[in-house]
Protein backbone atom coordinates (compact mmCIF):
# COMPACT_ATOMS: atom_id res chain seq x y z
CA UNK A 1 0.00 0.00 0.00
CA UNK A 2 1.27 3.46 -0.82
CA UNK A 3 0.05 6.93 0.05
CA UNK A 4 -0.57 9.64 -2.55
CA UNK A 5 2.36 11.93 -3.48
CA UNK A 6 0.98 14.65 -1.18
CA UNK A 7 -0.44 13.11 1.97
CA UNK A 8 -4.20 13.48 2.08
CA UNK A 9 -6.16 14.01 5.28
CA UNK A 10 -9.35 12.07 5.96
CA UNK A 11 -11.75 12.99 8.75
CA UNK A 12 -13.79 10.12 10.20
CA UNK A 13 -17.17 11.12 11.65
CA UNK A 14 -17.38 9.21 13.85
CA UNK A 15 -15.03 6.46 15.06
CA UNK A 16 -17.49 3.73 15.96
CA UNK A 17 -16.59 0.13 15.21
CA UNK A 18 -16.67 0.55 11.41
CA UNK A 19 -15.35 4.12 11.36
CA UNK A 20 -12.40 3.36 13.63
CA UNK A 21 -11.50 0.22 11.66
CA UNK A 22 -11.56 2.08 8.34
CA UNK A 23 -9.60 4.94 9.90
CA UNK A 24 -6.98 2.48 11.15
CA UNK A 25 -6.56 1.03 7.65
CA UNK A 26 -6.21 4.48 6.09
CA UNK A 27 -3.69 5.49 8.76
CA UNK A 28 -1.69 2.32 8.15
CA UNK A 29 -1.87 3.12 4.43
CA UNK A 30 -0.02 6.38 4.96
CA UNK A 31 -2.84 8.92 5.22
CA UNK A 32 -3.41 11.43 7.99
CA UNK A 33 -6.68 10.51 9.70
CA UNK A 34 -8.48 12.80 12.13
CA UNK A 35 -11.79 13.01 13.95
CA UNK A 36 -13.47 16.03 15.52
CA UNK A 37 -13.42 16.34 19.31
CA UNK A 38 -16.56 16.19 21.39
CA UNK A 39 -17.47 12.53 20.88
CA UNK A 40 -17.93 10.00 23.68
CA UNK A 41 -14.98 8.78 25.73
CA UNK A 42 -15.35 5.35 24.11
CA UNK A 43 -15.22 6.87 20.61
CA UNK A 44 -12.14 8.92 21.45
CA UNK A 45 -10.43 5.86 22.94
CA UNK A 46 -11.17 3.87 19.76
CA UNK A 47 -9.82 6.75 17.69
CA UNK A 48 -6.52 6.90 19.54
CA UNK A 49 -6.10 3.13 19.34
CA UNK A 50 -6.61 3.36 15.57
CA UNK A 51 -4.02 6.09 15.10
CA UNK A 52 -6.69 8.75 14.51
CA UNK A 53 -5.84 12.25 15.71
CA UNK A 54 -8.52 14.14 17.63
CA UNK A 55 -8.80 17.72 16.37
CA UNK A 56 -11.04 20.73 17.11
CA UNK A 57 -14.38 20.55 15.31
CA UNK A 58 -13.61 23.62 13.21
CA UNK A 59 -10.54 21.85 11.75
CA UNK A 60 -12.79 19.50 9.79
CA UNK A 61 -13.15 22.14 7.05
CA UNK A 62 -9.41 21.91 6.30
CA UNK A 63 -9.26 18.19 5.44
CA UNK A 64 -9.45 16.58 1.99
CA UNK A 65 -12.17 13.99 2.64
CA UNK A 66 -14.88 13.67 5.27
CA UNK A 67 -16.18 10.14 5.83
CA UNK A 68 -19.57 10.11 7.56
CA UNK A 69 -19.94 6.70 9.20
CA UNK A 70 -22.72 6.96 11.77
CA UNK A 71 -26.02 5.19 12.56
CA UNK A 72 -28.58 5.84 9.79
CA UNK A 73 -30.76 7.83 12.15
CA UNK A 74 -27.86 10.26 12.76
CA UNK A 75 -26.79 10.72 9.13
CA UNK A 76 -28.80 13.88 8.41
CA UNK A 77 -28.01 15.50 11.78
CA UNK A 78 -24.32 14.80 11.23
CA UNK A 79 -24.42 16.39 7.78
CA UNK A 80 -26.09 19.51 9.18
CA UNK A 81 -23.43 19.84 11.87
CA UNK A 82 -20.60 19.46 9.35
CA UNK A 83 -22.28 21.88 6.94
CA UNK A 84 -22.09 24.54 9.63
CA UNK A 85 -18.31 24.15 9.67
CA UNK A 86 -18.00 24.10 5.88
CA UNK A 87 -20.07 27.21 5.22
CA UNK A 88 -17.72 29.99 4.13
CA UNK A 89 -14.57 27.87 4.53
CA UNK A 90 -11.80 28.53 1.98
CA UNK A 91 -11.35 24.82 1.27
CA UNK A 92 -14.23 22.45 0.53
CA UNK A 93 -13.54 18.80 1.42
CA UNK A 94 -15.36 15.99 -0.32
CA UNK A 95 -18.08 14.75 2.05
CA UNK A 96 -18.99 11.09 1.51
CA UNK A 97 -22.02 9.70 3.31
CA UNK A 98 -21.22 6.00 3.75
CA UNK A 99 -24.28 5.31 5.87
CA UNK A 100 -27.06 2.78 5.27
CA UNK A 101 -29.68 5.30 4.16
CA UNK A 102 -32.26 5.31 1.37
CA UNK A 103 -31.43 7.07 -1.92
CA UNK A 104 -33.96 9.78 -1.04
CA UNK A 105 -32.19 10.39 2.28
CA UNK A 106 -28.82 10.47 0.49
CA UNK A 107 -30.11 13.19 -1.84
CA UNK A 108 -31.43 15.13 1.16
CA UNK A 109 -28.02 14.94 2.80
CA UNK A 110 -26.35 15.97 -0.47
CA UNK A 111 -28.51 19.11 -0.56
CA UNK A 112 -27.44 20.04 2.98
CA UNK A 113 -23.73 19.75 2.12
CA UNK A 114 -23.99 21.39 -1.29
CA UNK A 115 -26.07 24.29 0.05
CA UNK A 116 -23.17 24.98 2.41
CA UNK A 117 -20.87 25.16 -0.61
CA UNK A 118 -19.47 21.68 -0.08
CA UNK A 119 -18.88 18.71 -2.37
CA UNK A 120 -20.75 15.45 -1.92
CA UNK A 121 -20.55 11.80 -2.95
CA UNK A 122 -22.97 9.01 -2.11
CA UNK A 123 -21.57 5.88 -0.52
CA UNK A 124 -22.42 2.43 0.75
CA UNK A 125 -20.28 -0.08 2.67
CA UNK A 126 -20.67 -3.78 1.99
CA UNK A 127 -18.78 -6.06 4.33
CA UNK A 128 -17.62 -6.24 7.94
CA UNK A 129 -15.26 -3.77 9.63
CA UNK A 130 -11.73 -4.47 8.39
CA UNK A 131 -9.03 -5.98 10.56
CA UNK A 132 -5.27 -5.56 10.15
CA UNK A 133 -5.20 -8.27 7.47
CA UNK A 134 -7.42 -9.22 4.55
CA UNK A 135 -9.10 -7.09 1.91
CA UNK A 136 -11.77 -5.61 4.16
CA UNK A 137 -15.16 -4.29 3.03
CA UNK A 138 -15.88 -2.77 -0.36
CA UNK A 139 -16.87 0.89 -0.27
CA UNK A 140 -19.13 1.80 -3.20
CA UNK A 141 -19.43 5.45 -4.20
CA UNK A 142 -21.52 7.26 -6.79
CA UNK A 143 -22.25 10.76 -8.04
CA UNK A 144 -20.21 13.25 -10.08
CA UNK A 145 -17.67 13.86 -7.29
CA UNK A 146 -17.04 10.19 -6.44
CA UNK A 147 -14.11 9.87 -8.86
CA UNK A 148 -12.03 12.05 -6.52
CA UNK A 149 -11.66 9.01 -4.25
CA UNK A 150 -9.12 7.68 -6.76
CA UNK A 151 -6.60 9.95 -4.99
CA UNK A 152 -6.60 7.62 -1.96
CA UNK A 153 -7.08 4.31 -3.77
CA UNK A 154 -4.52 1.79 -2.57
CA UNK A 155 -4.23 3.25 0.93
CA UNK A 156 -5.74 0.29 2.75
CA UNK A 157 -9.42 0.66 1.84
CA UNK A 158 -11.09 -0.68 -1.30
CA UNK A 159 -13.28 1.72 -3.27
CA UNK A 160 -15.53 0.95 -6.22
CA UNK A 161 -16.81 3.95 -8.17
CA UNK A 162 -20.23 3.33 -9.66
CA UNK A 163 -21.39 4.84 -12.93
CA UNK A 164 -24.48 6.40 -11.44
CA UNK A 165 -25.88 9.50 -9.75
CA UNK A 166 -26.16 10.35 -6.08
CA UNK A 167 -28.38 7.65 -4.64
CA UNK A 168 -26.98 4.76 -6.71
CA UNK A 169 -24.53 3.57 -4.03
CA UNK A 170 -27.18 3.88 -1.34
CA UNK A 171 -29.64 1.90 -3.48
CA UNK A 172 -27.10 -0.91 -3.86
CA UNK A 173 -26.50 -0.98 -0.11
CA UNK A 174 -30.25 -1.03 0.58
CA UNK A 175 -30.83 -3.93 -1.81
CA UNK A 176 -27.91 -5.95 -0.45
CA UNK A 177 -28.77 -5.36 3.22
CA UNK A 178 -32.46 -6.00 2.54
CA UNK A 179 -31.55 -9.50 1.40
CA UNK A 180 -28.83 -10.34 3.95
CA UNK A 181 -30.27 -8.76 7.09
CA UNK A 182 -33.79 -9.59 5.95
CA UNK A 183 -32.88 -13.28 5.71
CA UNK A 184 -31.41 -13.21 9.23
CA UNK A 185 -34.61 -11.63 10.57
CA UNK A 186 -36.78 -14.25 8.85
CA UNK A 187 -34.69 -17.08 10.26
CA UNK A 188 -34.71 -15.71 13.80
CA UNK A 189 -38.45 -14.97 13.69
CA UNK A 190 -39.35 -18.47 12.51
CA UNK A 191 -37.07 -20.20 15.00
CA UNK A 192 -38.73 -18.26 17.82
CA UNK A 193 -42.21 -19.03 16.46
CA UNK A 194 -41.37 -22.72 16.20
CA UNK A 195 -40.02 -22.72 19.75
CA UNK A 196 -43.24 -21.13 21.06
CA UNK A 197 -45.28 -23.76 19.17
CA UNK A 198 -43.23 -26.60 20.62
CA UNK A 199 -41.75 -27.75 17.30
CA UNK A 200 -38.35 -26.07 17.48
CA UNK A 201 -36.39 -29.32 17.54
CA UNK A 202 -38.38 -30.70 14.63
CA UNK A 203 -37.76 -27.56 12.56
CA UNK A 204 -34.03 -27.67 13.25
CA UNK A 205 -33.91 -31.38 12.32
CA UNK A 206 -35.69 -30.69 9.04
CA UNK A 207 -33.37 -27.78 8.21
CA UNK A 208 -30.36 -29.97 8.99
CA UNK A 209 -31.68 -32.66 6.63
CA UNK A 210 -32.99 -30.59 3.74
CA UNK A 211 -31.34 -27.13 4.10
CA UNK A 212 -27.95 -27.76 5.76
CA UNK A 213 -26.29 -24.71 4.18
CA UNK A 214 -29.11 -22.46 5.34
CA UNK A 215 -28.90 -23.83 8.89
CA UNK A 216 -25.12 -23.41 8.92
CA UNK A 217 -25.58 -19.81 7.83
CA UNK A 218 -28.11 -19.17 10.59
CA UNK A 219 -25.75 -20.66 13.17
CA UNK A 220 -23.16 -18.05 12.17
CA UNK A 221 -25.29 -15.03 11.39
CA UNK A 222 -28.05 -15.07 14.03
CA UNK A 223 -25.78 -15.14 17.11
CA UNK A 224 -23.59 -12.49 15.46
CA UNK A 225 -26.69 -10.32 15.10
CA UNK A 226 -27.55 -10.21 18.82
CA UNK A 227 -25.26 -7.29 19.65
CA UNK A 228 -26.13 -5.46 16.43
CA UNK A 229 -29.92 -5.72 16.42
CA UNK A 230 -30.48 -2.29 17.97
CA UNK A 231 -28.23 -0.67 15.32
CA UNK A 232 -29.87 -2.64 12.50
CA UNK A 233 -33.40 -1.48 13.34
CA UNK A 234 -33.10 2.01 11.80
CA UNK A 235 -31.33 0.53 8.77
CA UNK A 236 -34.30 -1.76 8.10
CA UNK A 237 -36.58 1.27 8.37
CA UNK A 238 -34.48 2.97 5.68
CA UNK A 239 -34.83 -0.16 3.54
CA UNK A 240 -38.62 0.06 3.92
CA UNK A 241 -38.43 3.62 2.58
CA UNK A 242 -36.20 2.43 -0.27
CA UNK A 243 -38.75 -0.22 -1.26
CA UNK A 244 -41.38 2.54 -1.40
CA UNK A 245 -44.13 3.41 1.02
CA UNK A 246 -46.67 2.84 -1.72
CA UNK A 247 -45.54 -0.79 -2.08
CA UNK A 248 -47.10 -3.56 0.02
CA UNK A 249 -43.73 -5.23 0.56
CA UNK A 250 -42.42 -2.12 2.32
CA UNK A 251 -44.35 -3.30 5.40
CA UNK A 252 -42.14 -6.41 5.52
CA UNK A 253 -39.15 -4.25 6.34
CA UNK A 254 -41.04 -2.06 8.79
CA UNK A 255 -41.88 -5.27 10.62
CA UNK A 256 -38.26 -6.40 10.54
CA UNK A 257 -37.16 -3.02 11.89
CA UNK A 258 -39.57 -3.43 14.82
CA UNK A 259 -38.38 -7.02 15.34
CA UNK A 260 -34.73 -5.96 15.48
CA UNK A 261 -35.60 -3.12 17.85
CA UNK A 262 -37.36 -5.62 20.15
CA UNK A 263 -34.37 -7.99 20.04
CA UNK A 264 -32.09 -5.07 20.83
CA UNK A 265 -34.17 -4.26 23.91
CA UNK A 266 -34.16 -7.93 24.89
CA UNK A 267 -30.37 -8.00 24.51
CA UNK A 268 -30.05 -5.08 26.93
CA UNK A 269 -32.61 -6.56 29.33
CA UNK A 270 -33.59 -10.08 30.33
CA UNK A 271 -32.38 -11.77 27.11
CA UNK A 272 -35.28 -14.18 27.06
CA UNK A 273 -35.63 -14.51 23.28
CA UNK A 274 -31.89 -14.13 22.77
CA UNK A 275 -31.36 -17.11 25.08
CA UNK A 276 -33.93 -19.20 23.18
CA UNK A 277 -32.26 -18.50 19.85
CA UNK A 278 -28.77 -19.11 21.23
CA UNK A 279 -29.79 -22.46 22.73
CA UNK A 280 -31.58 -23.62 19.58
CA UNK A 281 -28.63 -22.81 17.37
CA UNK A 282 -26.14 -24.47 19.69
CA UNK A 283 -28.17 -27.66 19.74
CA UNK A 284 -29.44 -27.71 16.16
Amino acid sequence: MSAPDSIATVAIVSPGQMGAAIGARLHAGGLKVVTPAGRSAASEERARAAGIEIVPERAIAAVDFIFSIVPPSAALTTARAVAGELRGAPKQPLYIDWNAVSPARAREIAAVIENAGGRFADGGIIGLPPGPEGPGPLLYASGPEAAALAAIEGCGVRFKIMDGPIGAASALKMGYAGITKGTIALGAAMLLAASRAGCGEALLAELAASQPQMLAGFKRSIPDMFGKAERWAPELAEIAAFVGRDRTESAIYDGMAAFYAALGEDMKGERQEIAVLAAMLREG
